[in-house]
């Protein structure tokens, strides 16, 4: 039989996001789909991880744009002719139910946020509460509409149906072959991977960083998504600290963990007041125990703090205190101590906080789907096999 198409489907992710394509679609393909990543400015027709990634146009500018561009995104996903539809942002998600309605897919909406807190910064306190019922019946809304949801991290249900109705497929750590790090003496170094906005503590670094010994370093890996590099890049000349940072553009997984094994302490210092801080589980910060780094985390955010304490590999502290941060840092300064915390993370990394637990309910829900039968398309037809895996 020939292989039918899960279709990968973002509005504004990038063409190799780490969840999308290596976490998801590599463990859908590795059970045997067919699975192709449609996204914003990618190269028609590339491969990674075994999902093929193809381009829907450029990203639009602005949330004005997204909302212009659903029509034009649904028509892209329709013409793939997939079976399944698994969209992850709520533009997408809106493109997806629009698209299965003309081909006859399936979808599955991929929850990455808490999106009824997602208009809070921009309304007043008393607009709040009402903003959030509005959006919550909506994600309600699209959901029964849905035959799957997959949520990212705890306190991301509710919105959905709750845990009947969802699937929770955290962002635990995928393997790689890396060195981890060999903690001895010497200036410390500092790391943060990912996006950079003064809200995930890019500023804080700076504050940090002039507290510490004149010889530790901060390393970024990453780009800023907010607007303020060029204020970032003034306020570190202004104190003199320009000489002690070094900065990296986003790059693929496997690189950018060769640099993070060269740095010595992690840093996830998402600042409090918003929601989706308090409810973060991000790729940084397993990222950074598979590299056998130490983390600082904030003490606010339930599940990260969870798990450093879990794992006993790190220290969770108020990130909204530079005082407090800095105290962190130099507590460890031991490299006895580090290596101790970074053998524990790398280990449970691998284990416990491994992505095979994950995958596994991916794949379960996919087989579920798969056996209802209800698609147009035969079912047995998205494996590339003779039939679905047992």
């Amino acid at each position: 039989m020939t292989a039918r198409l899960v279709l990968m489907l973002s509005a504004a992710h990038p063409p190799e996001d780490v969840r999308i394509v290596e976490k998801e679609g590599a463990a859908l393909a590795a059970a045997g789909l067919w699975v192709r990543h449609l996204a914003p400015g990618a190269a028609a027709h590339a491969q990674a991880h075994g999902v093929e990634i193809a381009s829907h146009g450029p990203a639009p500018r602005g949330w004005r744009g997204r909302i212009r561009a659903i029509p034009r995104l649904a028509r892209a996903a329709a013409a793939q002719a997939p079976a399944v539809i698994h969209a992850h942002e709520p533009d997408s998600w809106v493109a997806a139910l629009l698209a299965a309605r003309r081909c006859g897919a399936r979808v599955v909406l991929d929850v990455h946020e808490h999106y009824p807190s997602r208009l809070d910064p921009r309304l007043p306190a008393l607009l709040r509460p009402p903003a959030r019922l509005g959006l919550r019946l909506l994600c309600r809304a699209m959901a029964a509409l849905a035959d799957g949801v997959v949520v990212a991290k705890e306190g991301l249900d509710d919105a959905f149906g709750g845990p009947a109705r969802c699937t929770r497929v955290r962002n635990y750590a995928t393997p790689l072959a890396l060195t981890p790090r060999a903690h001895g003496p010497g200036p410390l170094r500092l790391v943060h991977l990912g996006a950079l906005t003064r809200a995930r503590g890019a500023f804080t670094m700076l504050e940090v960083l002039a507290r510490l010994p004149d010889d530790a370093q901060l390393t970024l890996i990453g780009r800023f998504t907010d607007g303020s590099e060029a204020d970032f890049h003034a306020e570190a000349a202004r104190r003199g600290l320009a000489a002690r940072i070094t900065c990296f553009p986003w790059m693929p997984r496997e690189p950018a963990l060769d640099l993070v094994a060269g740095c010595n302490v992690g840093l996830v210092l998402f600042r409090p007041g918003v929601e989706n801080h308090r409810l973060a589980l991000p790729h940084k910060l397993f990222d950074c125990m598979l590299a056998g780094l130490p983390v600082i985390v904030p003490d606010f955010a339930a599940e990260v703090a969870a798990v450093v304490a879990e794992a006993d590999c790190g220290l969770a502290v108020d990130t909204a205190d530079p005082a407090a941060i800095t105290a962190a840092v130099m507590s460890l300064a031991d490299p006895a101590r580090r290596a101790a915390m970074g053998a524990r993370g790398q280990a449970a990394a691998l284990g416990r906080f491994g992505w095979a637990g994950e995958a596994a309910r991916l794949v379960g829900l996919y087989r579920g789907l798969l056996a209802e039968g209800r698609s147009a398309a035969a079912p047995a037809k998205l494996w590339s096999g003779a039939e679905a895996p047992r």
